[in-house]
This record gives C-alpha cells, structure tokens and sequence, in this order.
C-alpha cells in the first residue's frame, strides 16, 4: 500500500474534523525495517507483560497492525527480537506499542514496522494478564479493533475506515 500520512491528512480534512480521523501524538520512533505500514488494528492492553502480545503475534497476522496499550510504561519492554521475528514470519504489517521495546538492533532487522516510545533493556513479566480486542486510548485518541492504522515517517494516523 503507498501512501503518506501528509496526503491523507490532506485528503480528509472533513475526517479530522469530525474525529473520524485522527492523528496520534508525534512521541513514537520507529524500530522496525519497514518505515511505513498500514492495515487494521488489533487492540491489546497489557501492563508490563508480553504474554498476550506473544500469543497475538503468533497468529496470522493477515496484514494487520498490532496496537498494544502498555499503559506508556517505560519500565520493561513489551516487544524485544524475538517477537519482532515472529511479527515480520507471521504477515503482520506492523506494531504499535504504548510503551517499550528492547533489541532494537534486531527489531531493526525485522521486516515489519514497529513503532513505540522508548527502549528498555528489562524484558516484561510473562504471566499473560491483560485484555484483547477492546477499545484503547493512546493520549486521549481512541483506537477500536478494526480501525485502520496508518503510519509512516511523518506519524500515525488513526481512521474509523479504510482511506483512498
């Protein structure tokens, strides 16, 4: 899919002001090799355990992003190598984490895009608490199961639809 952030917002000025798009803060860098990518979202929300992310990941991805509500903790990572790996072998488009991510230079490896707040060298609890397929907020911007994510150099944007 080719497209750019800045052409969207562009495009669908009436989306932006009806709140069926919209932007998300500019505070995620991006790790994965994939500088842009789009699909629609699945949503978990997790609190400094990877579990759930590890059992998403290890599911057909299907061209979908991966947007993970860690509650913008930054005091272990939620996404590390391995899962990168497992995101780019699994046909996932991306991952968005509200939180940390560790083994950059791997993640950097990684055919996916992967975009989150921070590195962290501390690897999360594996208990598996945490919820799947509901409505997360990032800053205040909601993100539903199904939503299209689109991201790229310049941001992420958030739509209700499918855009072009």
């Amino acid at each position: 899919m080719n497209f750019a952030t800045t052409d969207l917002c562009d495009e669908n000025p009436g989306l932006l002001e009806d709140g069926s798009l919209a932007v998300l803060p500019p505070v995620f860098h991006h790790f994965g090799r994939r500088a842009s990518f789009a699909g629609p979202a699945v949503t978990l929300k997790v609190h400094e355990d990877n579990a759930l992310v590890r059992a998403a990941l290890e599911s057909p991805g299907a061209g979908r992003v991966l947007v993970v509500d860690g509650g913008s903790s930054l005091r272990r990572a939620l996404v590390g190598g391995q899962l990168g790996l497992l995101a780019q072998n699994n046909g996932w488009a991306g991952v968005i984490v509200d939180g940390c991510v560790r083994d950059s230079v791997e993640l950097a490896q990684c055919d996916v895009g992967i975009m989150a707040l921070a590195t962290h060298p501390q690897r999360s609890a594996r208990e598996g608490v945490g919820k799947r397929d509901l409505v997360v907020q990032f800053a205040g911007v909601p993100i539903a199961p199904g939503h299209w994510i689109y991201a790229d150099a310049d941001g992420i944007l958030v739509s209700r639809q499918k855009l072009r």
